[in-house]
């Protein structure tokens, strides 16, 4: 049985959540997510069926090591020299998005490398972002204060974050069956008080 963190971080100078709803449709709604052991899929899944929109996973050019000690080395470097990963993901028309969904889980206690790498490529100028992020149980860490830093001009709401897996101990993909069903009325829950439900 897992035990199961749920936050919402809050930044008032960029909160808006009234504003959202007005601007909510299918069209406009980009959800993108990175993800190794599938909870942050999990979660971006969720919030699709939700507010629909369209869903993209990130990519990298050269894939991580599937060994669990070699990729935690190569993020640790990757950290320590600010070095930002190629993406294959490409995203076409990213204009046409008003708001942005952008999920990771916690990696190194802050913001997977190649997410990092996205929102420096992409410019999310002017547009609502709203973070979700999975973690082994020691929360989001620098994650969403890295976002906010990275779209300094986006209007950032207040983030999801949940228990997901513990690669570390062999839990992988944990956001599933009965898990699921609770994630998902915790994700309505913070939809709604953000107005986009």
């Amino acid at each position: 049985m897992f035990c199961m963190i749920f936050s919402v971080c809050t930044n008032p100078e960029t909160e808006n959540s009234g504003r959202v709803a007005k601007t909510l449709k299918q069209d406009n709604i980009l959800i993108v997510y990175w993800t190794r052991t599938n909870n942050t899929k999990a979660v971006a899944e969720i919030i699709q069926r939700k507010v629909s929109g369209k869903l993209v996973a990130l990519e990298k050019k050269n894939p991580y090591p599937e060994n669990y000690q070699k990729i935690v080395a190569q993020v640790d470097r990757e950290n320590e020299e600010g070095y930002l990963p190629p993406l294959k993901t490409n995203i076409k028309e990213l204009g046409k998005y008003d708001i942005v969904f952008i999920g990771f889980p916690t990696w190194d206690m802050q913001m997977p490398p190649p997410m990092k790498s996205f929102l420096t490529e992409n410019n999310l100028s002017g547009k609502t972002v709203i973070p979700f992020n999975t973690n082994a149980g020691f929360g989001v860490g620098e994650g969403f204060e890295q976002l906010k830093d990275l779209c300094p001009e986006s209007k950032v709401q207040k983030g999801f974050s949940v228990e997901g897996g513990y690669e570390k101990k062999g839990v992988f993909l944990a956001i599933k069956g009965e898990r699921e069903e609770k994630v998902t009325q915790l994700v309505d829950k913070w939809l709604r008080e953000i107005g986009v439900l």
